[in-house]
């Protein structure tokens, strides 16, 4: 009878709880996510993919403040309302909830702004105001905002995930998540040339998970960690602003968050980066721009390094143009010094006279010239910080910052006479020489710490970064309509605010086949149509892996060297040998036929981490291209995307038939090592 009473009761509380959710509007859906939210203003993340595990065990502290060591949770509820709101991402509804602290002489309220738009349905945006109501000043050191710890369904790995951070590691940016895993990823300086990123994370299981972040238009300085506790089943991210120096926040006075981010997604990271940027791009961040000529392969001069010859560039330049590759990169070496960008006089004795007659031959082979330079950098004791010392970039101690693959000193991006200089050199470069696109260079390029020796607030220097590469773009493209604009932050995760104003970005000095993969993956869901420069096959793995960056549509380069090496090159020969040669030869002409890197890249098909082998498809004039990767894969693959009727599986690497499949999901058997590269054909 007790059971029976029970039974009876617990629909009935189940239904007075919903009601009480819903009248007080603690409970926000919209698209896949659902947000809920307690009375000590606690939330919880669902998702509505069906899963034995949910994604959270229960309600968290997601938004608090740090004390020292204290954390400022507990905040009573007292009120909510929401209104209709119109902003630069539509429509949308904006939620409003107040609680309360008042605990150990701590008196704070907490006011929550939720944000959803009707355009971009399933996210959701953060923001949070802490007003100290009480009589005593609260030493504040750091603001969380979207911390969910995430639970395991013992997948292996636990999790895979998105982190945008940069670091002289060079990390991947698709990483593994298991137990004991750390990583912080600041988005400012994390050495001292090496910084900024994207200011994501994307942390998911086999059926799927969330991404957060910050959507504000500029950089900032917040950390977005992600951890995973040596025996926990749950893994942690959340989004974190830390004070270097404690902030005192006296009576009455108020800190606000960034505008942050949560939103839900099934499969790996690549919709919820798409839609992340998106989002910035209706708020007025530039979105890159399409250029035709960013897709034709370059043969870069860096195989004969920076004692390089303008007769070893000139006797390459007609195997360049027998291997059908359209454009020469003139790479460092040229100048001076860093700063110093006049031409040397051991490599061009002729002066600027031989530098527009190198251009010339390029341009009478039928072919464009690149040239490579690294703004922002300037050696101590060049001729151009001999006449300019009020252009470093310094410290608050005074002190300028180092850049150590040139052993050079940052410049201020803000600096009126660093702008005007970088945009007068970029003319001499363009106009001058007749260079046709510029190869930007560095991992300095990045991301800058504070200035404290420009403008009235040393953070202007990181917010106002990207309007520099505004301003070497705008003159380089005034100059040139066509010209190729090269974005390359050696080793960096590239930031989405410098990349706007880039048409062509690049994989950055890639340590693996893998890491070309990736990044090709991330550019192709930040910038959409963007041309994706793979690097020098070289830097892929065994140095001759142009399946990696063909299959996933990116731009073919190298930097062979022919006929022979540069006697002051101790690192390796790329010589351009017969063997080599019929390699180089089949991948190019491969390349100018089919195009793929013109083609859309269909992301959202495959999960890069959890589904074997890793697959990705191009589609290009309604074609689907299929390609796989394994070291060594003996088994049935799954070709998705596909209408339902016959396809024919061509490989067109080594011109065969493989079977034939039928959608919309097909099945085949393969057995390859390293790749698999084929078109579906229909029947």
């Amino acid at each position: 009878m007790a059971a029976n009473k029970l039974l009876k009761i617990q629909p009935m509380l189940f239904l007075i709880v919903a009601l009480w959710s819903s009248t007080n509007k603690n409970i926000i859906r919209t698209g896949d996510l659902q947000f809920e939210l307690n009375g000590n203003m606690q939330t919880k993340v669902v998702l509505s993919q069906p899963s034995n595990v949910p994604l959270m065990s229960g309600f968290s502290d997601s938004e608090y403040l740090l004390s020292g060591l204290k954390k400022i949770t507990d905040f009573h509820l007292m009120s909510s309302n929401n209104t209709a709101i119109k902003t630069s991402n539509g429509p949308g509804r904006s939620y409003e909830f107040i609680g309360a602290h008042d605990e150990d002489g701590i008196s704070i309220k907490k006011i929550l702004t939720i944000h959803t738009f009707e355009r971009f349905p399933g996210m959701l945006t953060t923001k949070v105001t802490y007003v100290n109501t009480g009589k005593r000043d609260i030493p504040v050191s750091s603001w969380i905002n979207n911390e969910y710890a995430i639970q395991s369904e013992d997948d292996s790995p636990a999790f895979w995930s998105f982190q945008g951070g940069s670091s002289s590691h060079r990390a991947d940016w698709v990483l593994k998540v298991n137990p004991g895993f750390y990583q912080k990823n600041y988005m400012g300086m994390n050495n001292s040339d090496y910084g900024g990123g994207i200011p994501v994370t994307s942390l998911w299981r086999k059926n799927g998970g969330i991404a957060i972040g910050h959507c504000d238009t500029v950089p900032r300085l917040v950390s977005l960690p992600v951890g995973m506790g040596e025996y926990d089943k749950s893994a942690t991210i959340k989004v974190e602003k830390d004070y270097s120096k404690e902030l005192e926040l006296n009576p009455g006075d108020s800190i606000v968050t960034l505008e942050t981010f949560v939103m839900p997604q099934h499969g790996d990271y690549f919709a919820s980066l798409r839609e992340y940027a998106n989002f910035l791009y209706q708020r007025g961040v530039h979105q890159p721009q399409d250029e035709n000529w960013a897709y034709e392969p370059m043969w870069c001069a860096w195989g004969y390094e920076r004692n390089f010859t303008v007769d070893e560039i000139l006797n390459t330049l007609p195997k360049v143009k027998e291997l059908g590759i359209k454009w020469v990169v003139v790479d460092d070496g040229y100048q001076q010094a860093e700063g110093d960008w006049n031409l040397n006089s051991r490599t061009f004795p002729g002066g600027e006279k031989q530098m527009k007659q190198l251009v010339d031959k390029v341009h009478e082979m039928g072919l464009k010239a690149q040239i490579w330079w690294a703004p922002l950098a300037a050696d101590p004791g060049s001729n151009y910080l001999k006449e300019n010392p009020h252009t470093l970039l310094l410290s608050d101690e005074g002190v300028p910052r180092y850049i150590t693959w040139w052993d050079s000193y940052y410049l201020s991006p803000v600096d009126t006479t660093v702008i005007n200089n970088s945009k007068e050199q970029v003319v001499k470069f363009m106009k001058d020489y007749g260079f046709d696109g510029l190869k930007l260079d560095g991992q300095h390029m990045n991301a800058v710490p504070p200035d404290f020796a420009h403008g009235n607030n040393p953070l202007e220097a990181v917010h106002q970064l990207p309007d520099f590469f505004k301003a070497v773009y705008n003159t380089a493209r005034s100059i040139n309509p066509h010209a190729v604009v090269q974005y390359c932050p050696c080793g960096d995760c590239v930031s989405p605010f410098n990349l706007a104003y880039a048409n062509q970005a690049v994989a950055s000095d890639p340590e693996s086949s893998w890491q070309i993969r990736l990044k090709g993956k991330t550019i192709k869901a930040l910038a959409p149509g963007l041309a994706y420069f793979g690097d020098h096959v070289e830097l892929s793995d065994g140095g001759d892996d142009f399946a990696t960056s063909f299959g996933i549509g990116a731009v073919l380069g190298t930097k062979f060297t022919w006929p022979k090496d540069n006697p002051y090159v101790k690192d390796g020969s790329f010589l351009l040998t017969p063997r080599r040669e019929k390699i180089w030869k089949h991948w190019f002409a491969l390349y100018n036929q089919m195009m793929l890197s013109k083609g859309k890249y269909l992301g959202k098909l495959y999960d890069i981490g959890y589904d074997k082998p890793e697959t990705h498809v191009i589609e290009r004039d309604h074609q689907l291209y299929y390609a796989f990767y394994a070291d060594s894969w003996n088994g049935g693959v799954e070709f998705r995307g596909l209408d339902a009727k016959k396809y024919q599986i061509y490989d067109y690497v080594h011109d065969k038939v493989l079977g034939e499949v039928e959608g919309p999901v097909g099945h085949l058997h393969l057995d390859f090592k390293k790749s698999c590269l084929v078109e579906a054909r229909p029947e």
